[in-house]
C-alpha cells in the first residue's frame, strides 16, 4: 500500500499541510470604544469615547483635544449663551415685564413640575373618594348602580407636552405611510414622476395655516361617531400635520429611488424577479438613506407644523399652552412662554437623534 493510499498517512499529510487557524485577537479596550463610537456619537455623547481613553491613559494629549471639542466647546457657547442672556434680558422690557433670564426661567419649570404634581394627587384623590363611595353604595345595597366618572381636572404642562408628541408621531406615521410608496412609484416610473410631480409642486408650499381651516370642516363634517376613536381636535392637528411633512419624504424616497445603479435592477430583470421582491430586495435597502433623510426632515417640519395648527385651533397640545399663556398676561406667563419654546427646541433635537439612531440601525441592518 502506498503512502497516498493509506488513510492514516493522508489525514497526518492534510494535518500537517493545514495552516494553523490564526488566533482571535484579544480583546482591547481602546478598539471597543472605536467600534462604539459612531453609536455614542449618534446618541450625542461621543465624549464618551476620549473621555474613557484618556481615563486608560490612551494617548493623553490627543484625547484632550478632542475631548475639548466634543465636550469643552459646546458647554462654553452654551454657557457664553446664558451669560449673554442673563446679561441682556432685563435691559429689554415688555408689556409683561422685563424678559426672564436663566434663573427666571428655571424657576417656572419647578412651578410647572409642582403644578403637575399637584394635579395628579388630586386626581388620585378624586378616584379614591370615587371608589370608597361606590364600595359604600354596594355594602348598602348590592344591587345598586355605580358610576365611574372620569377625573376632568385641567391639563399639566406635562400632559401637553404628552399630547403634542403622540398628534405628532400619529401625523407622521400618516405622512410616512402615505409618501414612501408614492415615493417608490415616482422613482421606478417617469409616467408616475410626471403625473404626480406637479401636484407635489403645488401643494408642498402650503402653510398649514391653510390646511388647518379645511382639515376642520372636512372632519366636522365626516367624522360624526356617537362613539368616537379619537377627539376631533387630535385628528385635524394630526391630519394638518400630515399633509405640510409628507412631501420631503415623498421627495427624497422618489430621489433615492430613481438613483439606484441600473446595473442592479438589469439583474432583476435578467433573474426575472416579481416587482414586490425587486421592491423589497433592491430598490428598498437602496435608498435608505434619502428614505431616513427625507423622514427626518418630515419629522422636523411635522414638529413645527404641529405648535403653529395648536395655537391656531387651540387644540391640545404646547402650541395651546403658549397661546393660553400669552392670553394670561400675568407676570410669570412670559417665563412660561420661554420654557416652553426651550421644550420644544430640546423635544426636535430629541426627535432628530431618534430618527438618525433608526437610519443607523436600519441602514446597518440592510447591508448585512
Amino acid at each position: 500500500m502506498t503512502a497516498s493510499e493509506d488513510p492514516i498517512m493522508n489525514s497526518i499529510s492534510q494535518t500537517a499541510g493545514t495552516p494553523p487557524k490564526p488566533a482571535r485577537p484579544a480583546f482591547s479596550f481602546s478598539h471597543a470604544l472605536n467600534r462604539a463610537a459612531p453609536t455614542l456619537t449618534v446618541a450625542g455623547v461621543g465624549w464618551v469615547v476620549p473621555l474613557a481613553k484618556l481615563l486608560s491613559g490612551s494617548a493623553p494629549r490627543t484625547q484632550l483635544i478632542e475631548l475639548w471639542r466634543q465636550l469643552g466647546v459646546p458647554l462654553l457657547a452654551i454657557g457664553l449663551f446664558l451669560v449673554a442672556w442673563a446679561a441682556l434680558a432685563p435691559k429689554v422690557q415688555t408689556s409683561l415685564g422685563a424678559v426672564p433670564g436663566p434663573v427666571q426661567v428655571w424657576e417656572q419649570v419647578g412651578n410647572l413640575v409642582a403644578d403637575h404634581q399637584a394635579e395628579r394627587a388630586k386626581e388620585a384623590a378624586f378616584y379614591e373618594r370615587q371608589a370608597k363611595r361606590n364600595a359604600e353604595l354596594k355594602a348598602e345595597d348590592a344591587g345598586a348602580e355605580t358610576k365611574v366618572r372620569k377625573f376632568t381636572g385641567k391639563p399639566t404642562y406635562l400632559d401637553q407636552i404628552a399630547t403634542s408628541l403622540k398628534t405628532v408621531f400619529m401625523g407622521f406615521v400618516l405622512a410616512t405611510i402615505v409618501a414612501v410608496p408614492l415615493g417608490v412609484m415616482c422613482g421606478l416610473s417617469k409616467t408616475i414622476n410626471a403625473a404626480l410631480n406637479p401636484l407635489i409642486q403645488i401643494f408642498k408650499p402650503v402653510s398649514p395655516l391653510a390646511w388647518l381651516p379645511i382639515v376642520t370642516m372636512v372632519v366636522s363634517a365626516s367624522y360624526t361617531s356617537a362613539e368616537p376613536m379619537f377627539e376631533k381636535a387630535f385628528l385635524n392637528s394630526a391630519i394638518t400635520v400630515t399633509l405640510c411633512s409628507l412631501w420631503t419624504t415623498l421627495i427624497n424616497t422618489a430621489i433615492g429611488v430613481a438613483s439606484i445603479d441600473k446595473d442592479l435592477m438589469n439583474v432583476g430583470r435578467v433573474l426575472n424577479l416579481p416587482m414586490r421582491t425587486t421592491i423589497r430586495k433592491l430598490v428598498m435597502p437602496s435608498s435608505l438613506p434619502f428614505i431616513f433623510t427625507g423622514m427626518r426632515l418630515s419629522l422636523g417640519v411635522g414638529w413645527m407644523v404641529l405648535i403653529a395648527a395648536e395655537m391656531l385651533a387651540q387644540n391640545p397640545g404646547l402650541g395651546k399652552f403658549v397661546w393660553d399663556e400669552f392670553q394670561n398676561g400675568s407676570s410669570q406667563s412670559l417665563a412660561k412662554i420661554m420654557v416652553a419654546v426651550l421644550t420644544i427646541g430640546l423635544i426636535g433635537f430629541l426627535l432628530d437623534r431618534v430618527m438618525l439612531a433608526c437610519q443607523a440601525l436600519f441602514s446597518h441592518s440592510a447591508t448585512r
